[in-house]
């Protein structure tokens, strides 16, 4: 126990001393502390001083230097303003000159003008008097005098401004037809066209001769059916292995012979077969005529047609106006009208479409009453086309008259697919007959040397003697000639009539030259 008390005891001593020696070590550094703190507050209170002194210095310093720099400023200024001061009072001195310059002049302008008003006061007089003693001597008054001087002077104008029109009016007609004639050639020779066949019959051709038999049948009554469901006459003659299908329409000429080949093709003829195949070959040339109108409109390439009337392009391959497939005819006619509005600038589709519905009227003639072109406008109007479009259409053979530039562009086309040689078929018997009629006609007419009958028979050219025929006789004969033809012969278009009353040939520097007179060309449109 004593032992325990001990040991506190000497623990709390040990405590207390400890504790008094840290009080002691802890009073010693506070005022070694208090010290250092009073020797930093003296250093800081020194360098402050110190600072503010230098800054002192330092403002003092620079005050000085911008007191400096603003004297030089205004001393500057001050030099500146003493210099336009200097120019000011220079202006005003010149200004002040001036001033009285002006004054003075002003002056001298009032003495002229006062004076040029009392020469225009005695000019007035003087023209008066003139005026007075002209109308003395000539007679007339100033109005008359005026009058008359107009009258010449519009007669002289209205003369010059006559002779000019005509001269304009010529160079613009030589101007047109020299460019009408490239138009026509560029776009004929950028269009290929076959020539035209003879249609009205078909060839058939036979495995063997026995085959006619069973085609004609029992008593007849195999080629009766044919003919009679058909509308075709089944020619069977003495033609080795070959029957001939005769019809103007081209249709019902490929329906039979569809017919007849799937009837061959089968072997089996008898009319309740011949009645099948007829209807299966109806319906397979519909399919045709269909697959061939839209073949024609991606051709002619002028945009969507109406189904219907796609159906009806496509029956015009099966049709022929004078040996001359109307579609291929059509399809020529849409690429001659698309390259002539194309150079004249005019609208090419508009022209395109006219000229592939120009003649779907031939497809119908059987059906409706009235001219193709007629038919061919109703069935385009029917069916949605625009105005212009139908108009071309209706005026392509001049039942109206042409309206737009489309619609003369059409009946250029149309007429140079008709009538350019190889199109339409004419035997050579019956041309050669025309030929020698034209140049006999116009030989028979007194004063006539020779004809000769040109361009296939679209031209005439006549030599006359120039002793018996003169300049009036030559244009009298072209009449005559002209209406002749009218009356004795028949054509389709027009025929030129060119009369020649002389024609002789010199030399020009080598050159051979030859100058004709010609009478008024004529043109002859027949039936």
């Amino acid at each position: 126990m004593l032992v325990a008390v001990a040991v506190v005891i000497a623990v709390a001593a040990g405590a207390a001393a400890t504790l008094l020696s840290l009080r002691l070590m802890a009073g010693s550094r506070l005022d070694a502390a208090r010290r250092e703190r009073a020797l930093l507050l003296d250093e800081a209170r020194l360098d402050a001083e110190a600072t503010r002194r230098e800054a002192a210095i330092e403002a003092r310093e620079q005050a000085i230097k911008v007191r400096g720099e603003l004297e030089e400023e205004l001393r500057e200024r001050r030099d500146a303003l003493m210099k336009i001061e200097e120019r000011i009072l220079a202006k005003e001195d010149d200004v002040d000159g001036k001033l009285t310059e002006l004054t003075r002049r002003e002056q001298g302008v009032s003495d002229r003008e006062v004076h040029l008003r009392q020469l225009q006061e005695d000019m007035k007089e003087l023209k008066v008097r003139q005026r007075t003693e002209l109308e003395k001597v000539s007679g007339m008054t100033t109005t008359e005098a005026r009058q008359r001087i107009l009258s010449q002077s519009e007669e002289e104008v209205r003369h010059e401004l006559a002779g000019r029109v005509r001269q304009l009016e010529e160079e613009a007609a030589t101007e047109a037809k020299r460019r009408a004639r490239n138009l026509v050639a560029d776009a004929l020779q950028r269009v290929a066209a076959s020539a035209a066949a003879e249609t009205t019959v078909t060839l058939v051709e036979l495995p063997s001769d026995d085959m006619k038999g069973r085609i004609i049948g029992r008593e007849g009554r195999n080629i009766r059916t044919l003919e009679h469901l058909t509308g075709v006459d089944f020619i069977i003659d003495d033609t080795p292995n070959a029957v001939v299908l005769s019809s103007f329409d081209g249709i019902r000429r490929e329906i039979a012979r569809m017919t007849l080949l799937k009837l061959i093709e089968d072997g089996r003829i008898h009319p309740t077969r011949i009645e099948e195949m007829y209807y299966l070959s109806k319906a397979e040339l519909d399919e045709h005529v269909r697959h061939a109108g839209e073949q024609a409109v991606y051709e002619a390439n002028c945009g969507e047609i109406h189904e219907e009337l796609v159906k009806i392009l496509g029956r015009l391959r099966y049709r022929t106006s004078y040996g001359q497939n109307v579609l291929r005819h059509t399809l020529e006619v849409v690429q001659l009208a698309g390259i002539m509005a194309a150079e004249v600038e005019a609208s090419v589709k508009t022209a395109k479409r006219a000229a592939l519905l120009h003649d779907l009227g031939k497809a119908m003639t059987h059906e409706v009453e009235g001219s193709h072109a007629a038919i061919s406008t109703q069935l385009a109007r029917r069916y949605g086309e625009s105005v212009a479009v139908c108009h071309a259409i209706e005026a392509h053979h001049y039942e109206v008259q042409p309206q737009t530039v489309e619609a003369v562009l059409l009946i250029a086309a149309d007429a140079i697919s008709a009538s350019r040689p190889g199109a339409r078929g004419e035997s050579l018997e019956h041309y050669v007959k025309r030929l020698e009629s034209l140049e006999q006609l116009a030989a028979d007419h007194p004063g006539v040397e020779k004809a000769y009958a040109l361009q296939a028979g679209r031209e005439i050219r006549v030599l006359v003697k120039p002793q018996e025929v003169d300049d009036d006789g030559a244009v009298l004969l072209s009449h005559e000639i002209a209406r002749a033809i009218e009356d004795h012969l028949e054509y389709p278009g027009q025929i030129k009539v060119t009369v020649i009353r002389e024609s002789r040939a010199i030399d020009v520097a080598g050159n051979k030259l030859e100058q004709q007179r010609r009478a008024r060309v004529e043109r002859v449109d027949a039936a």
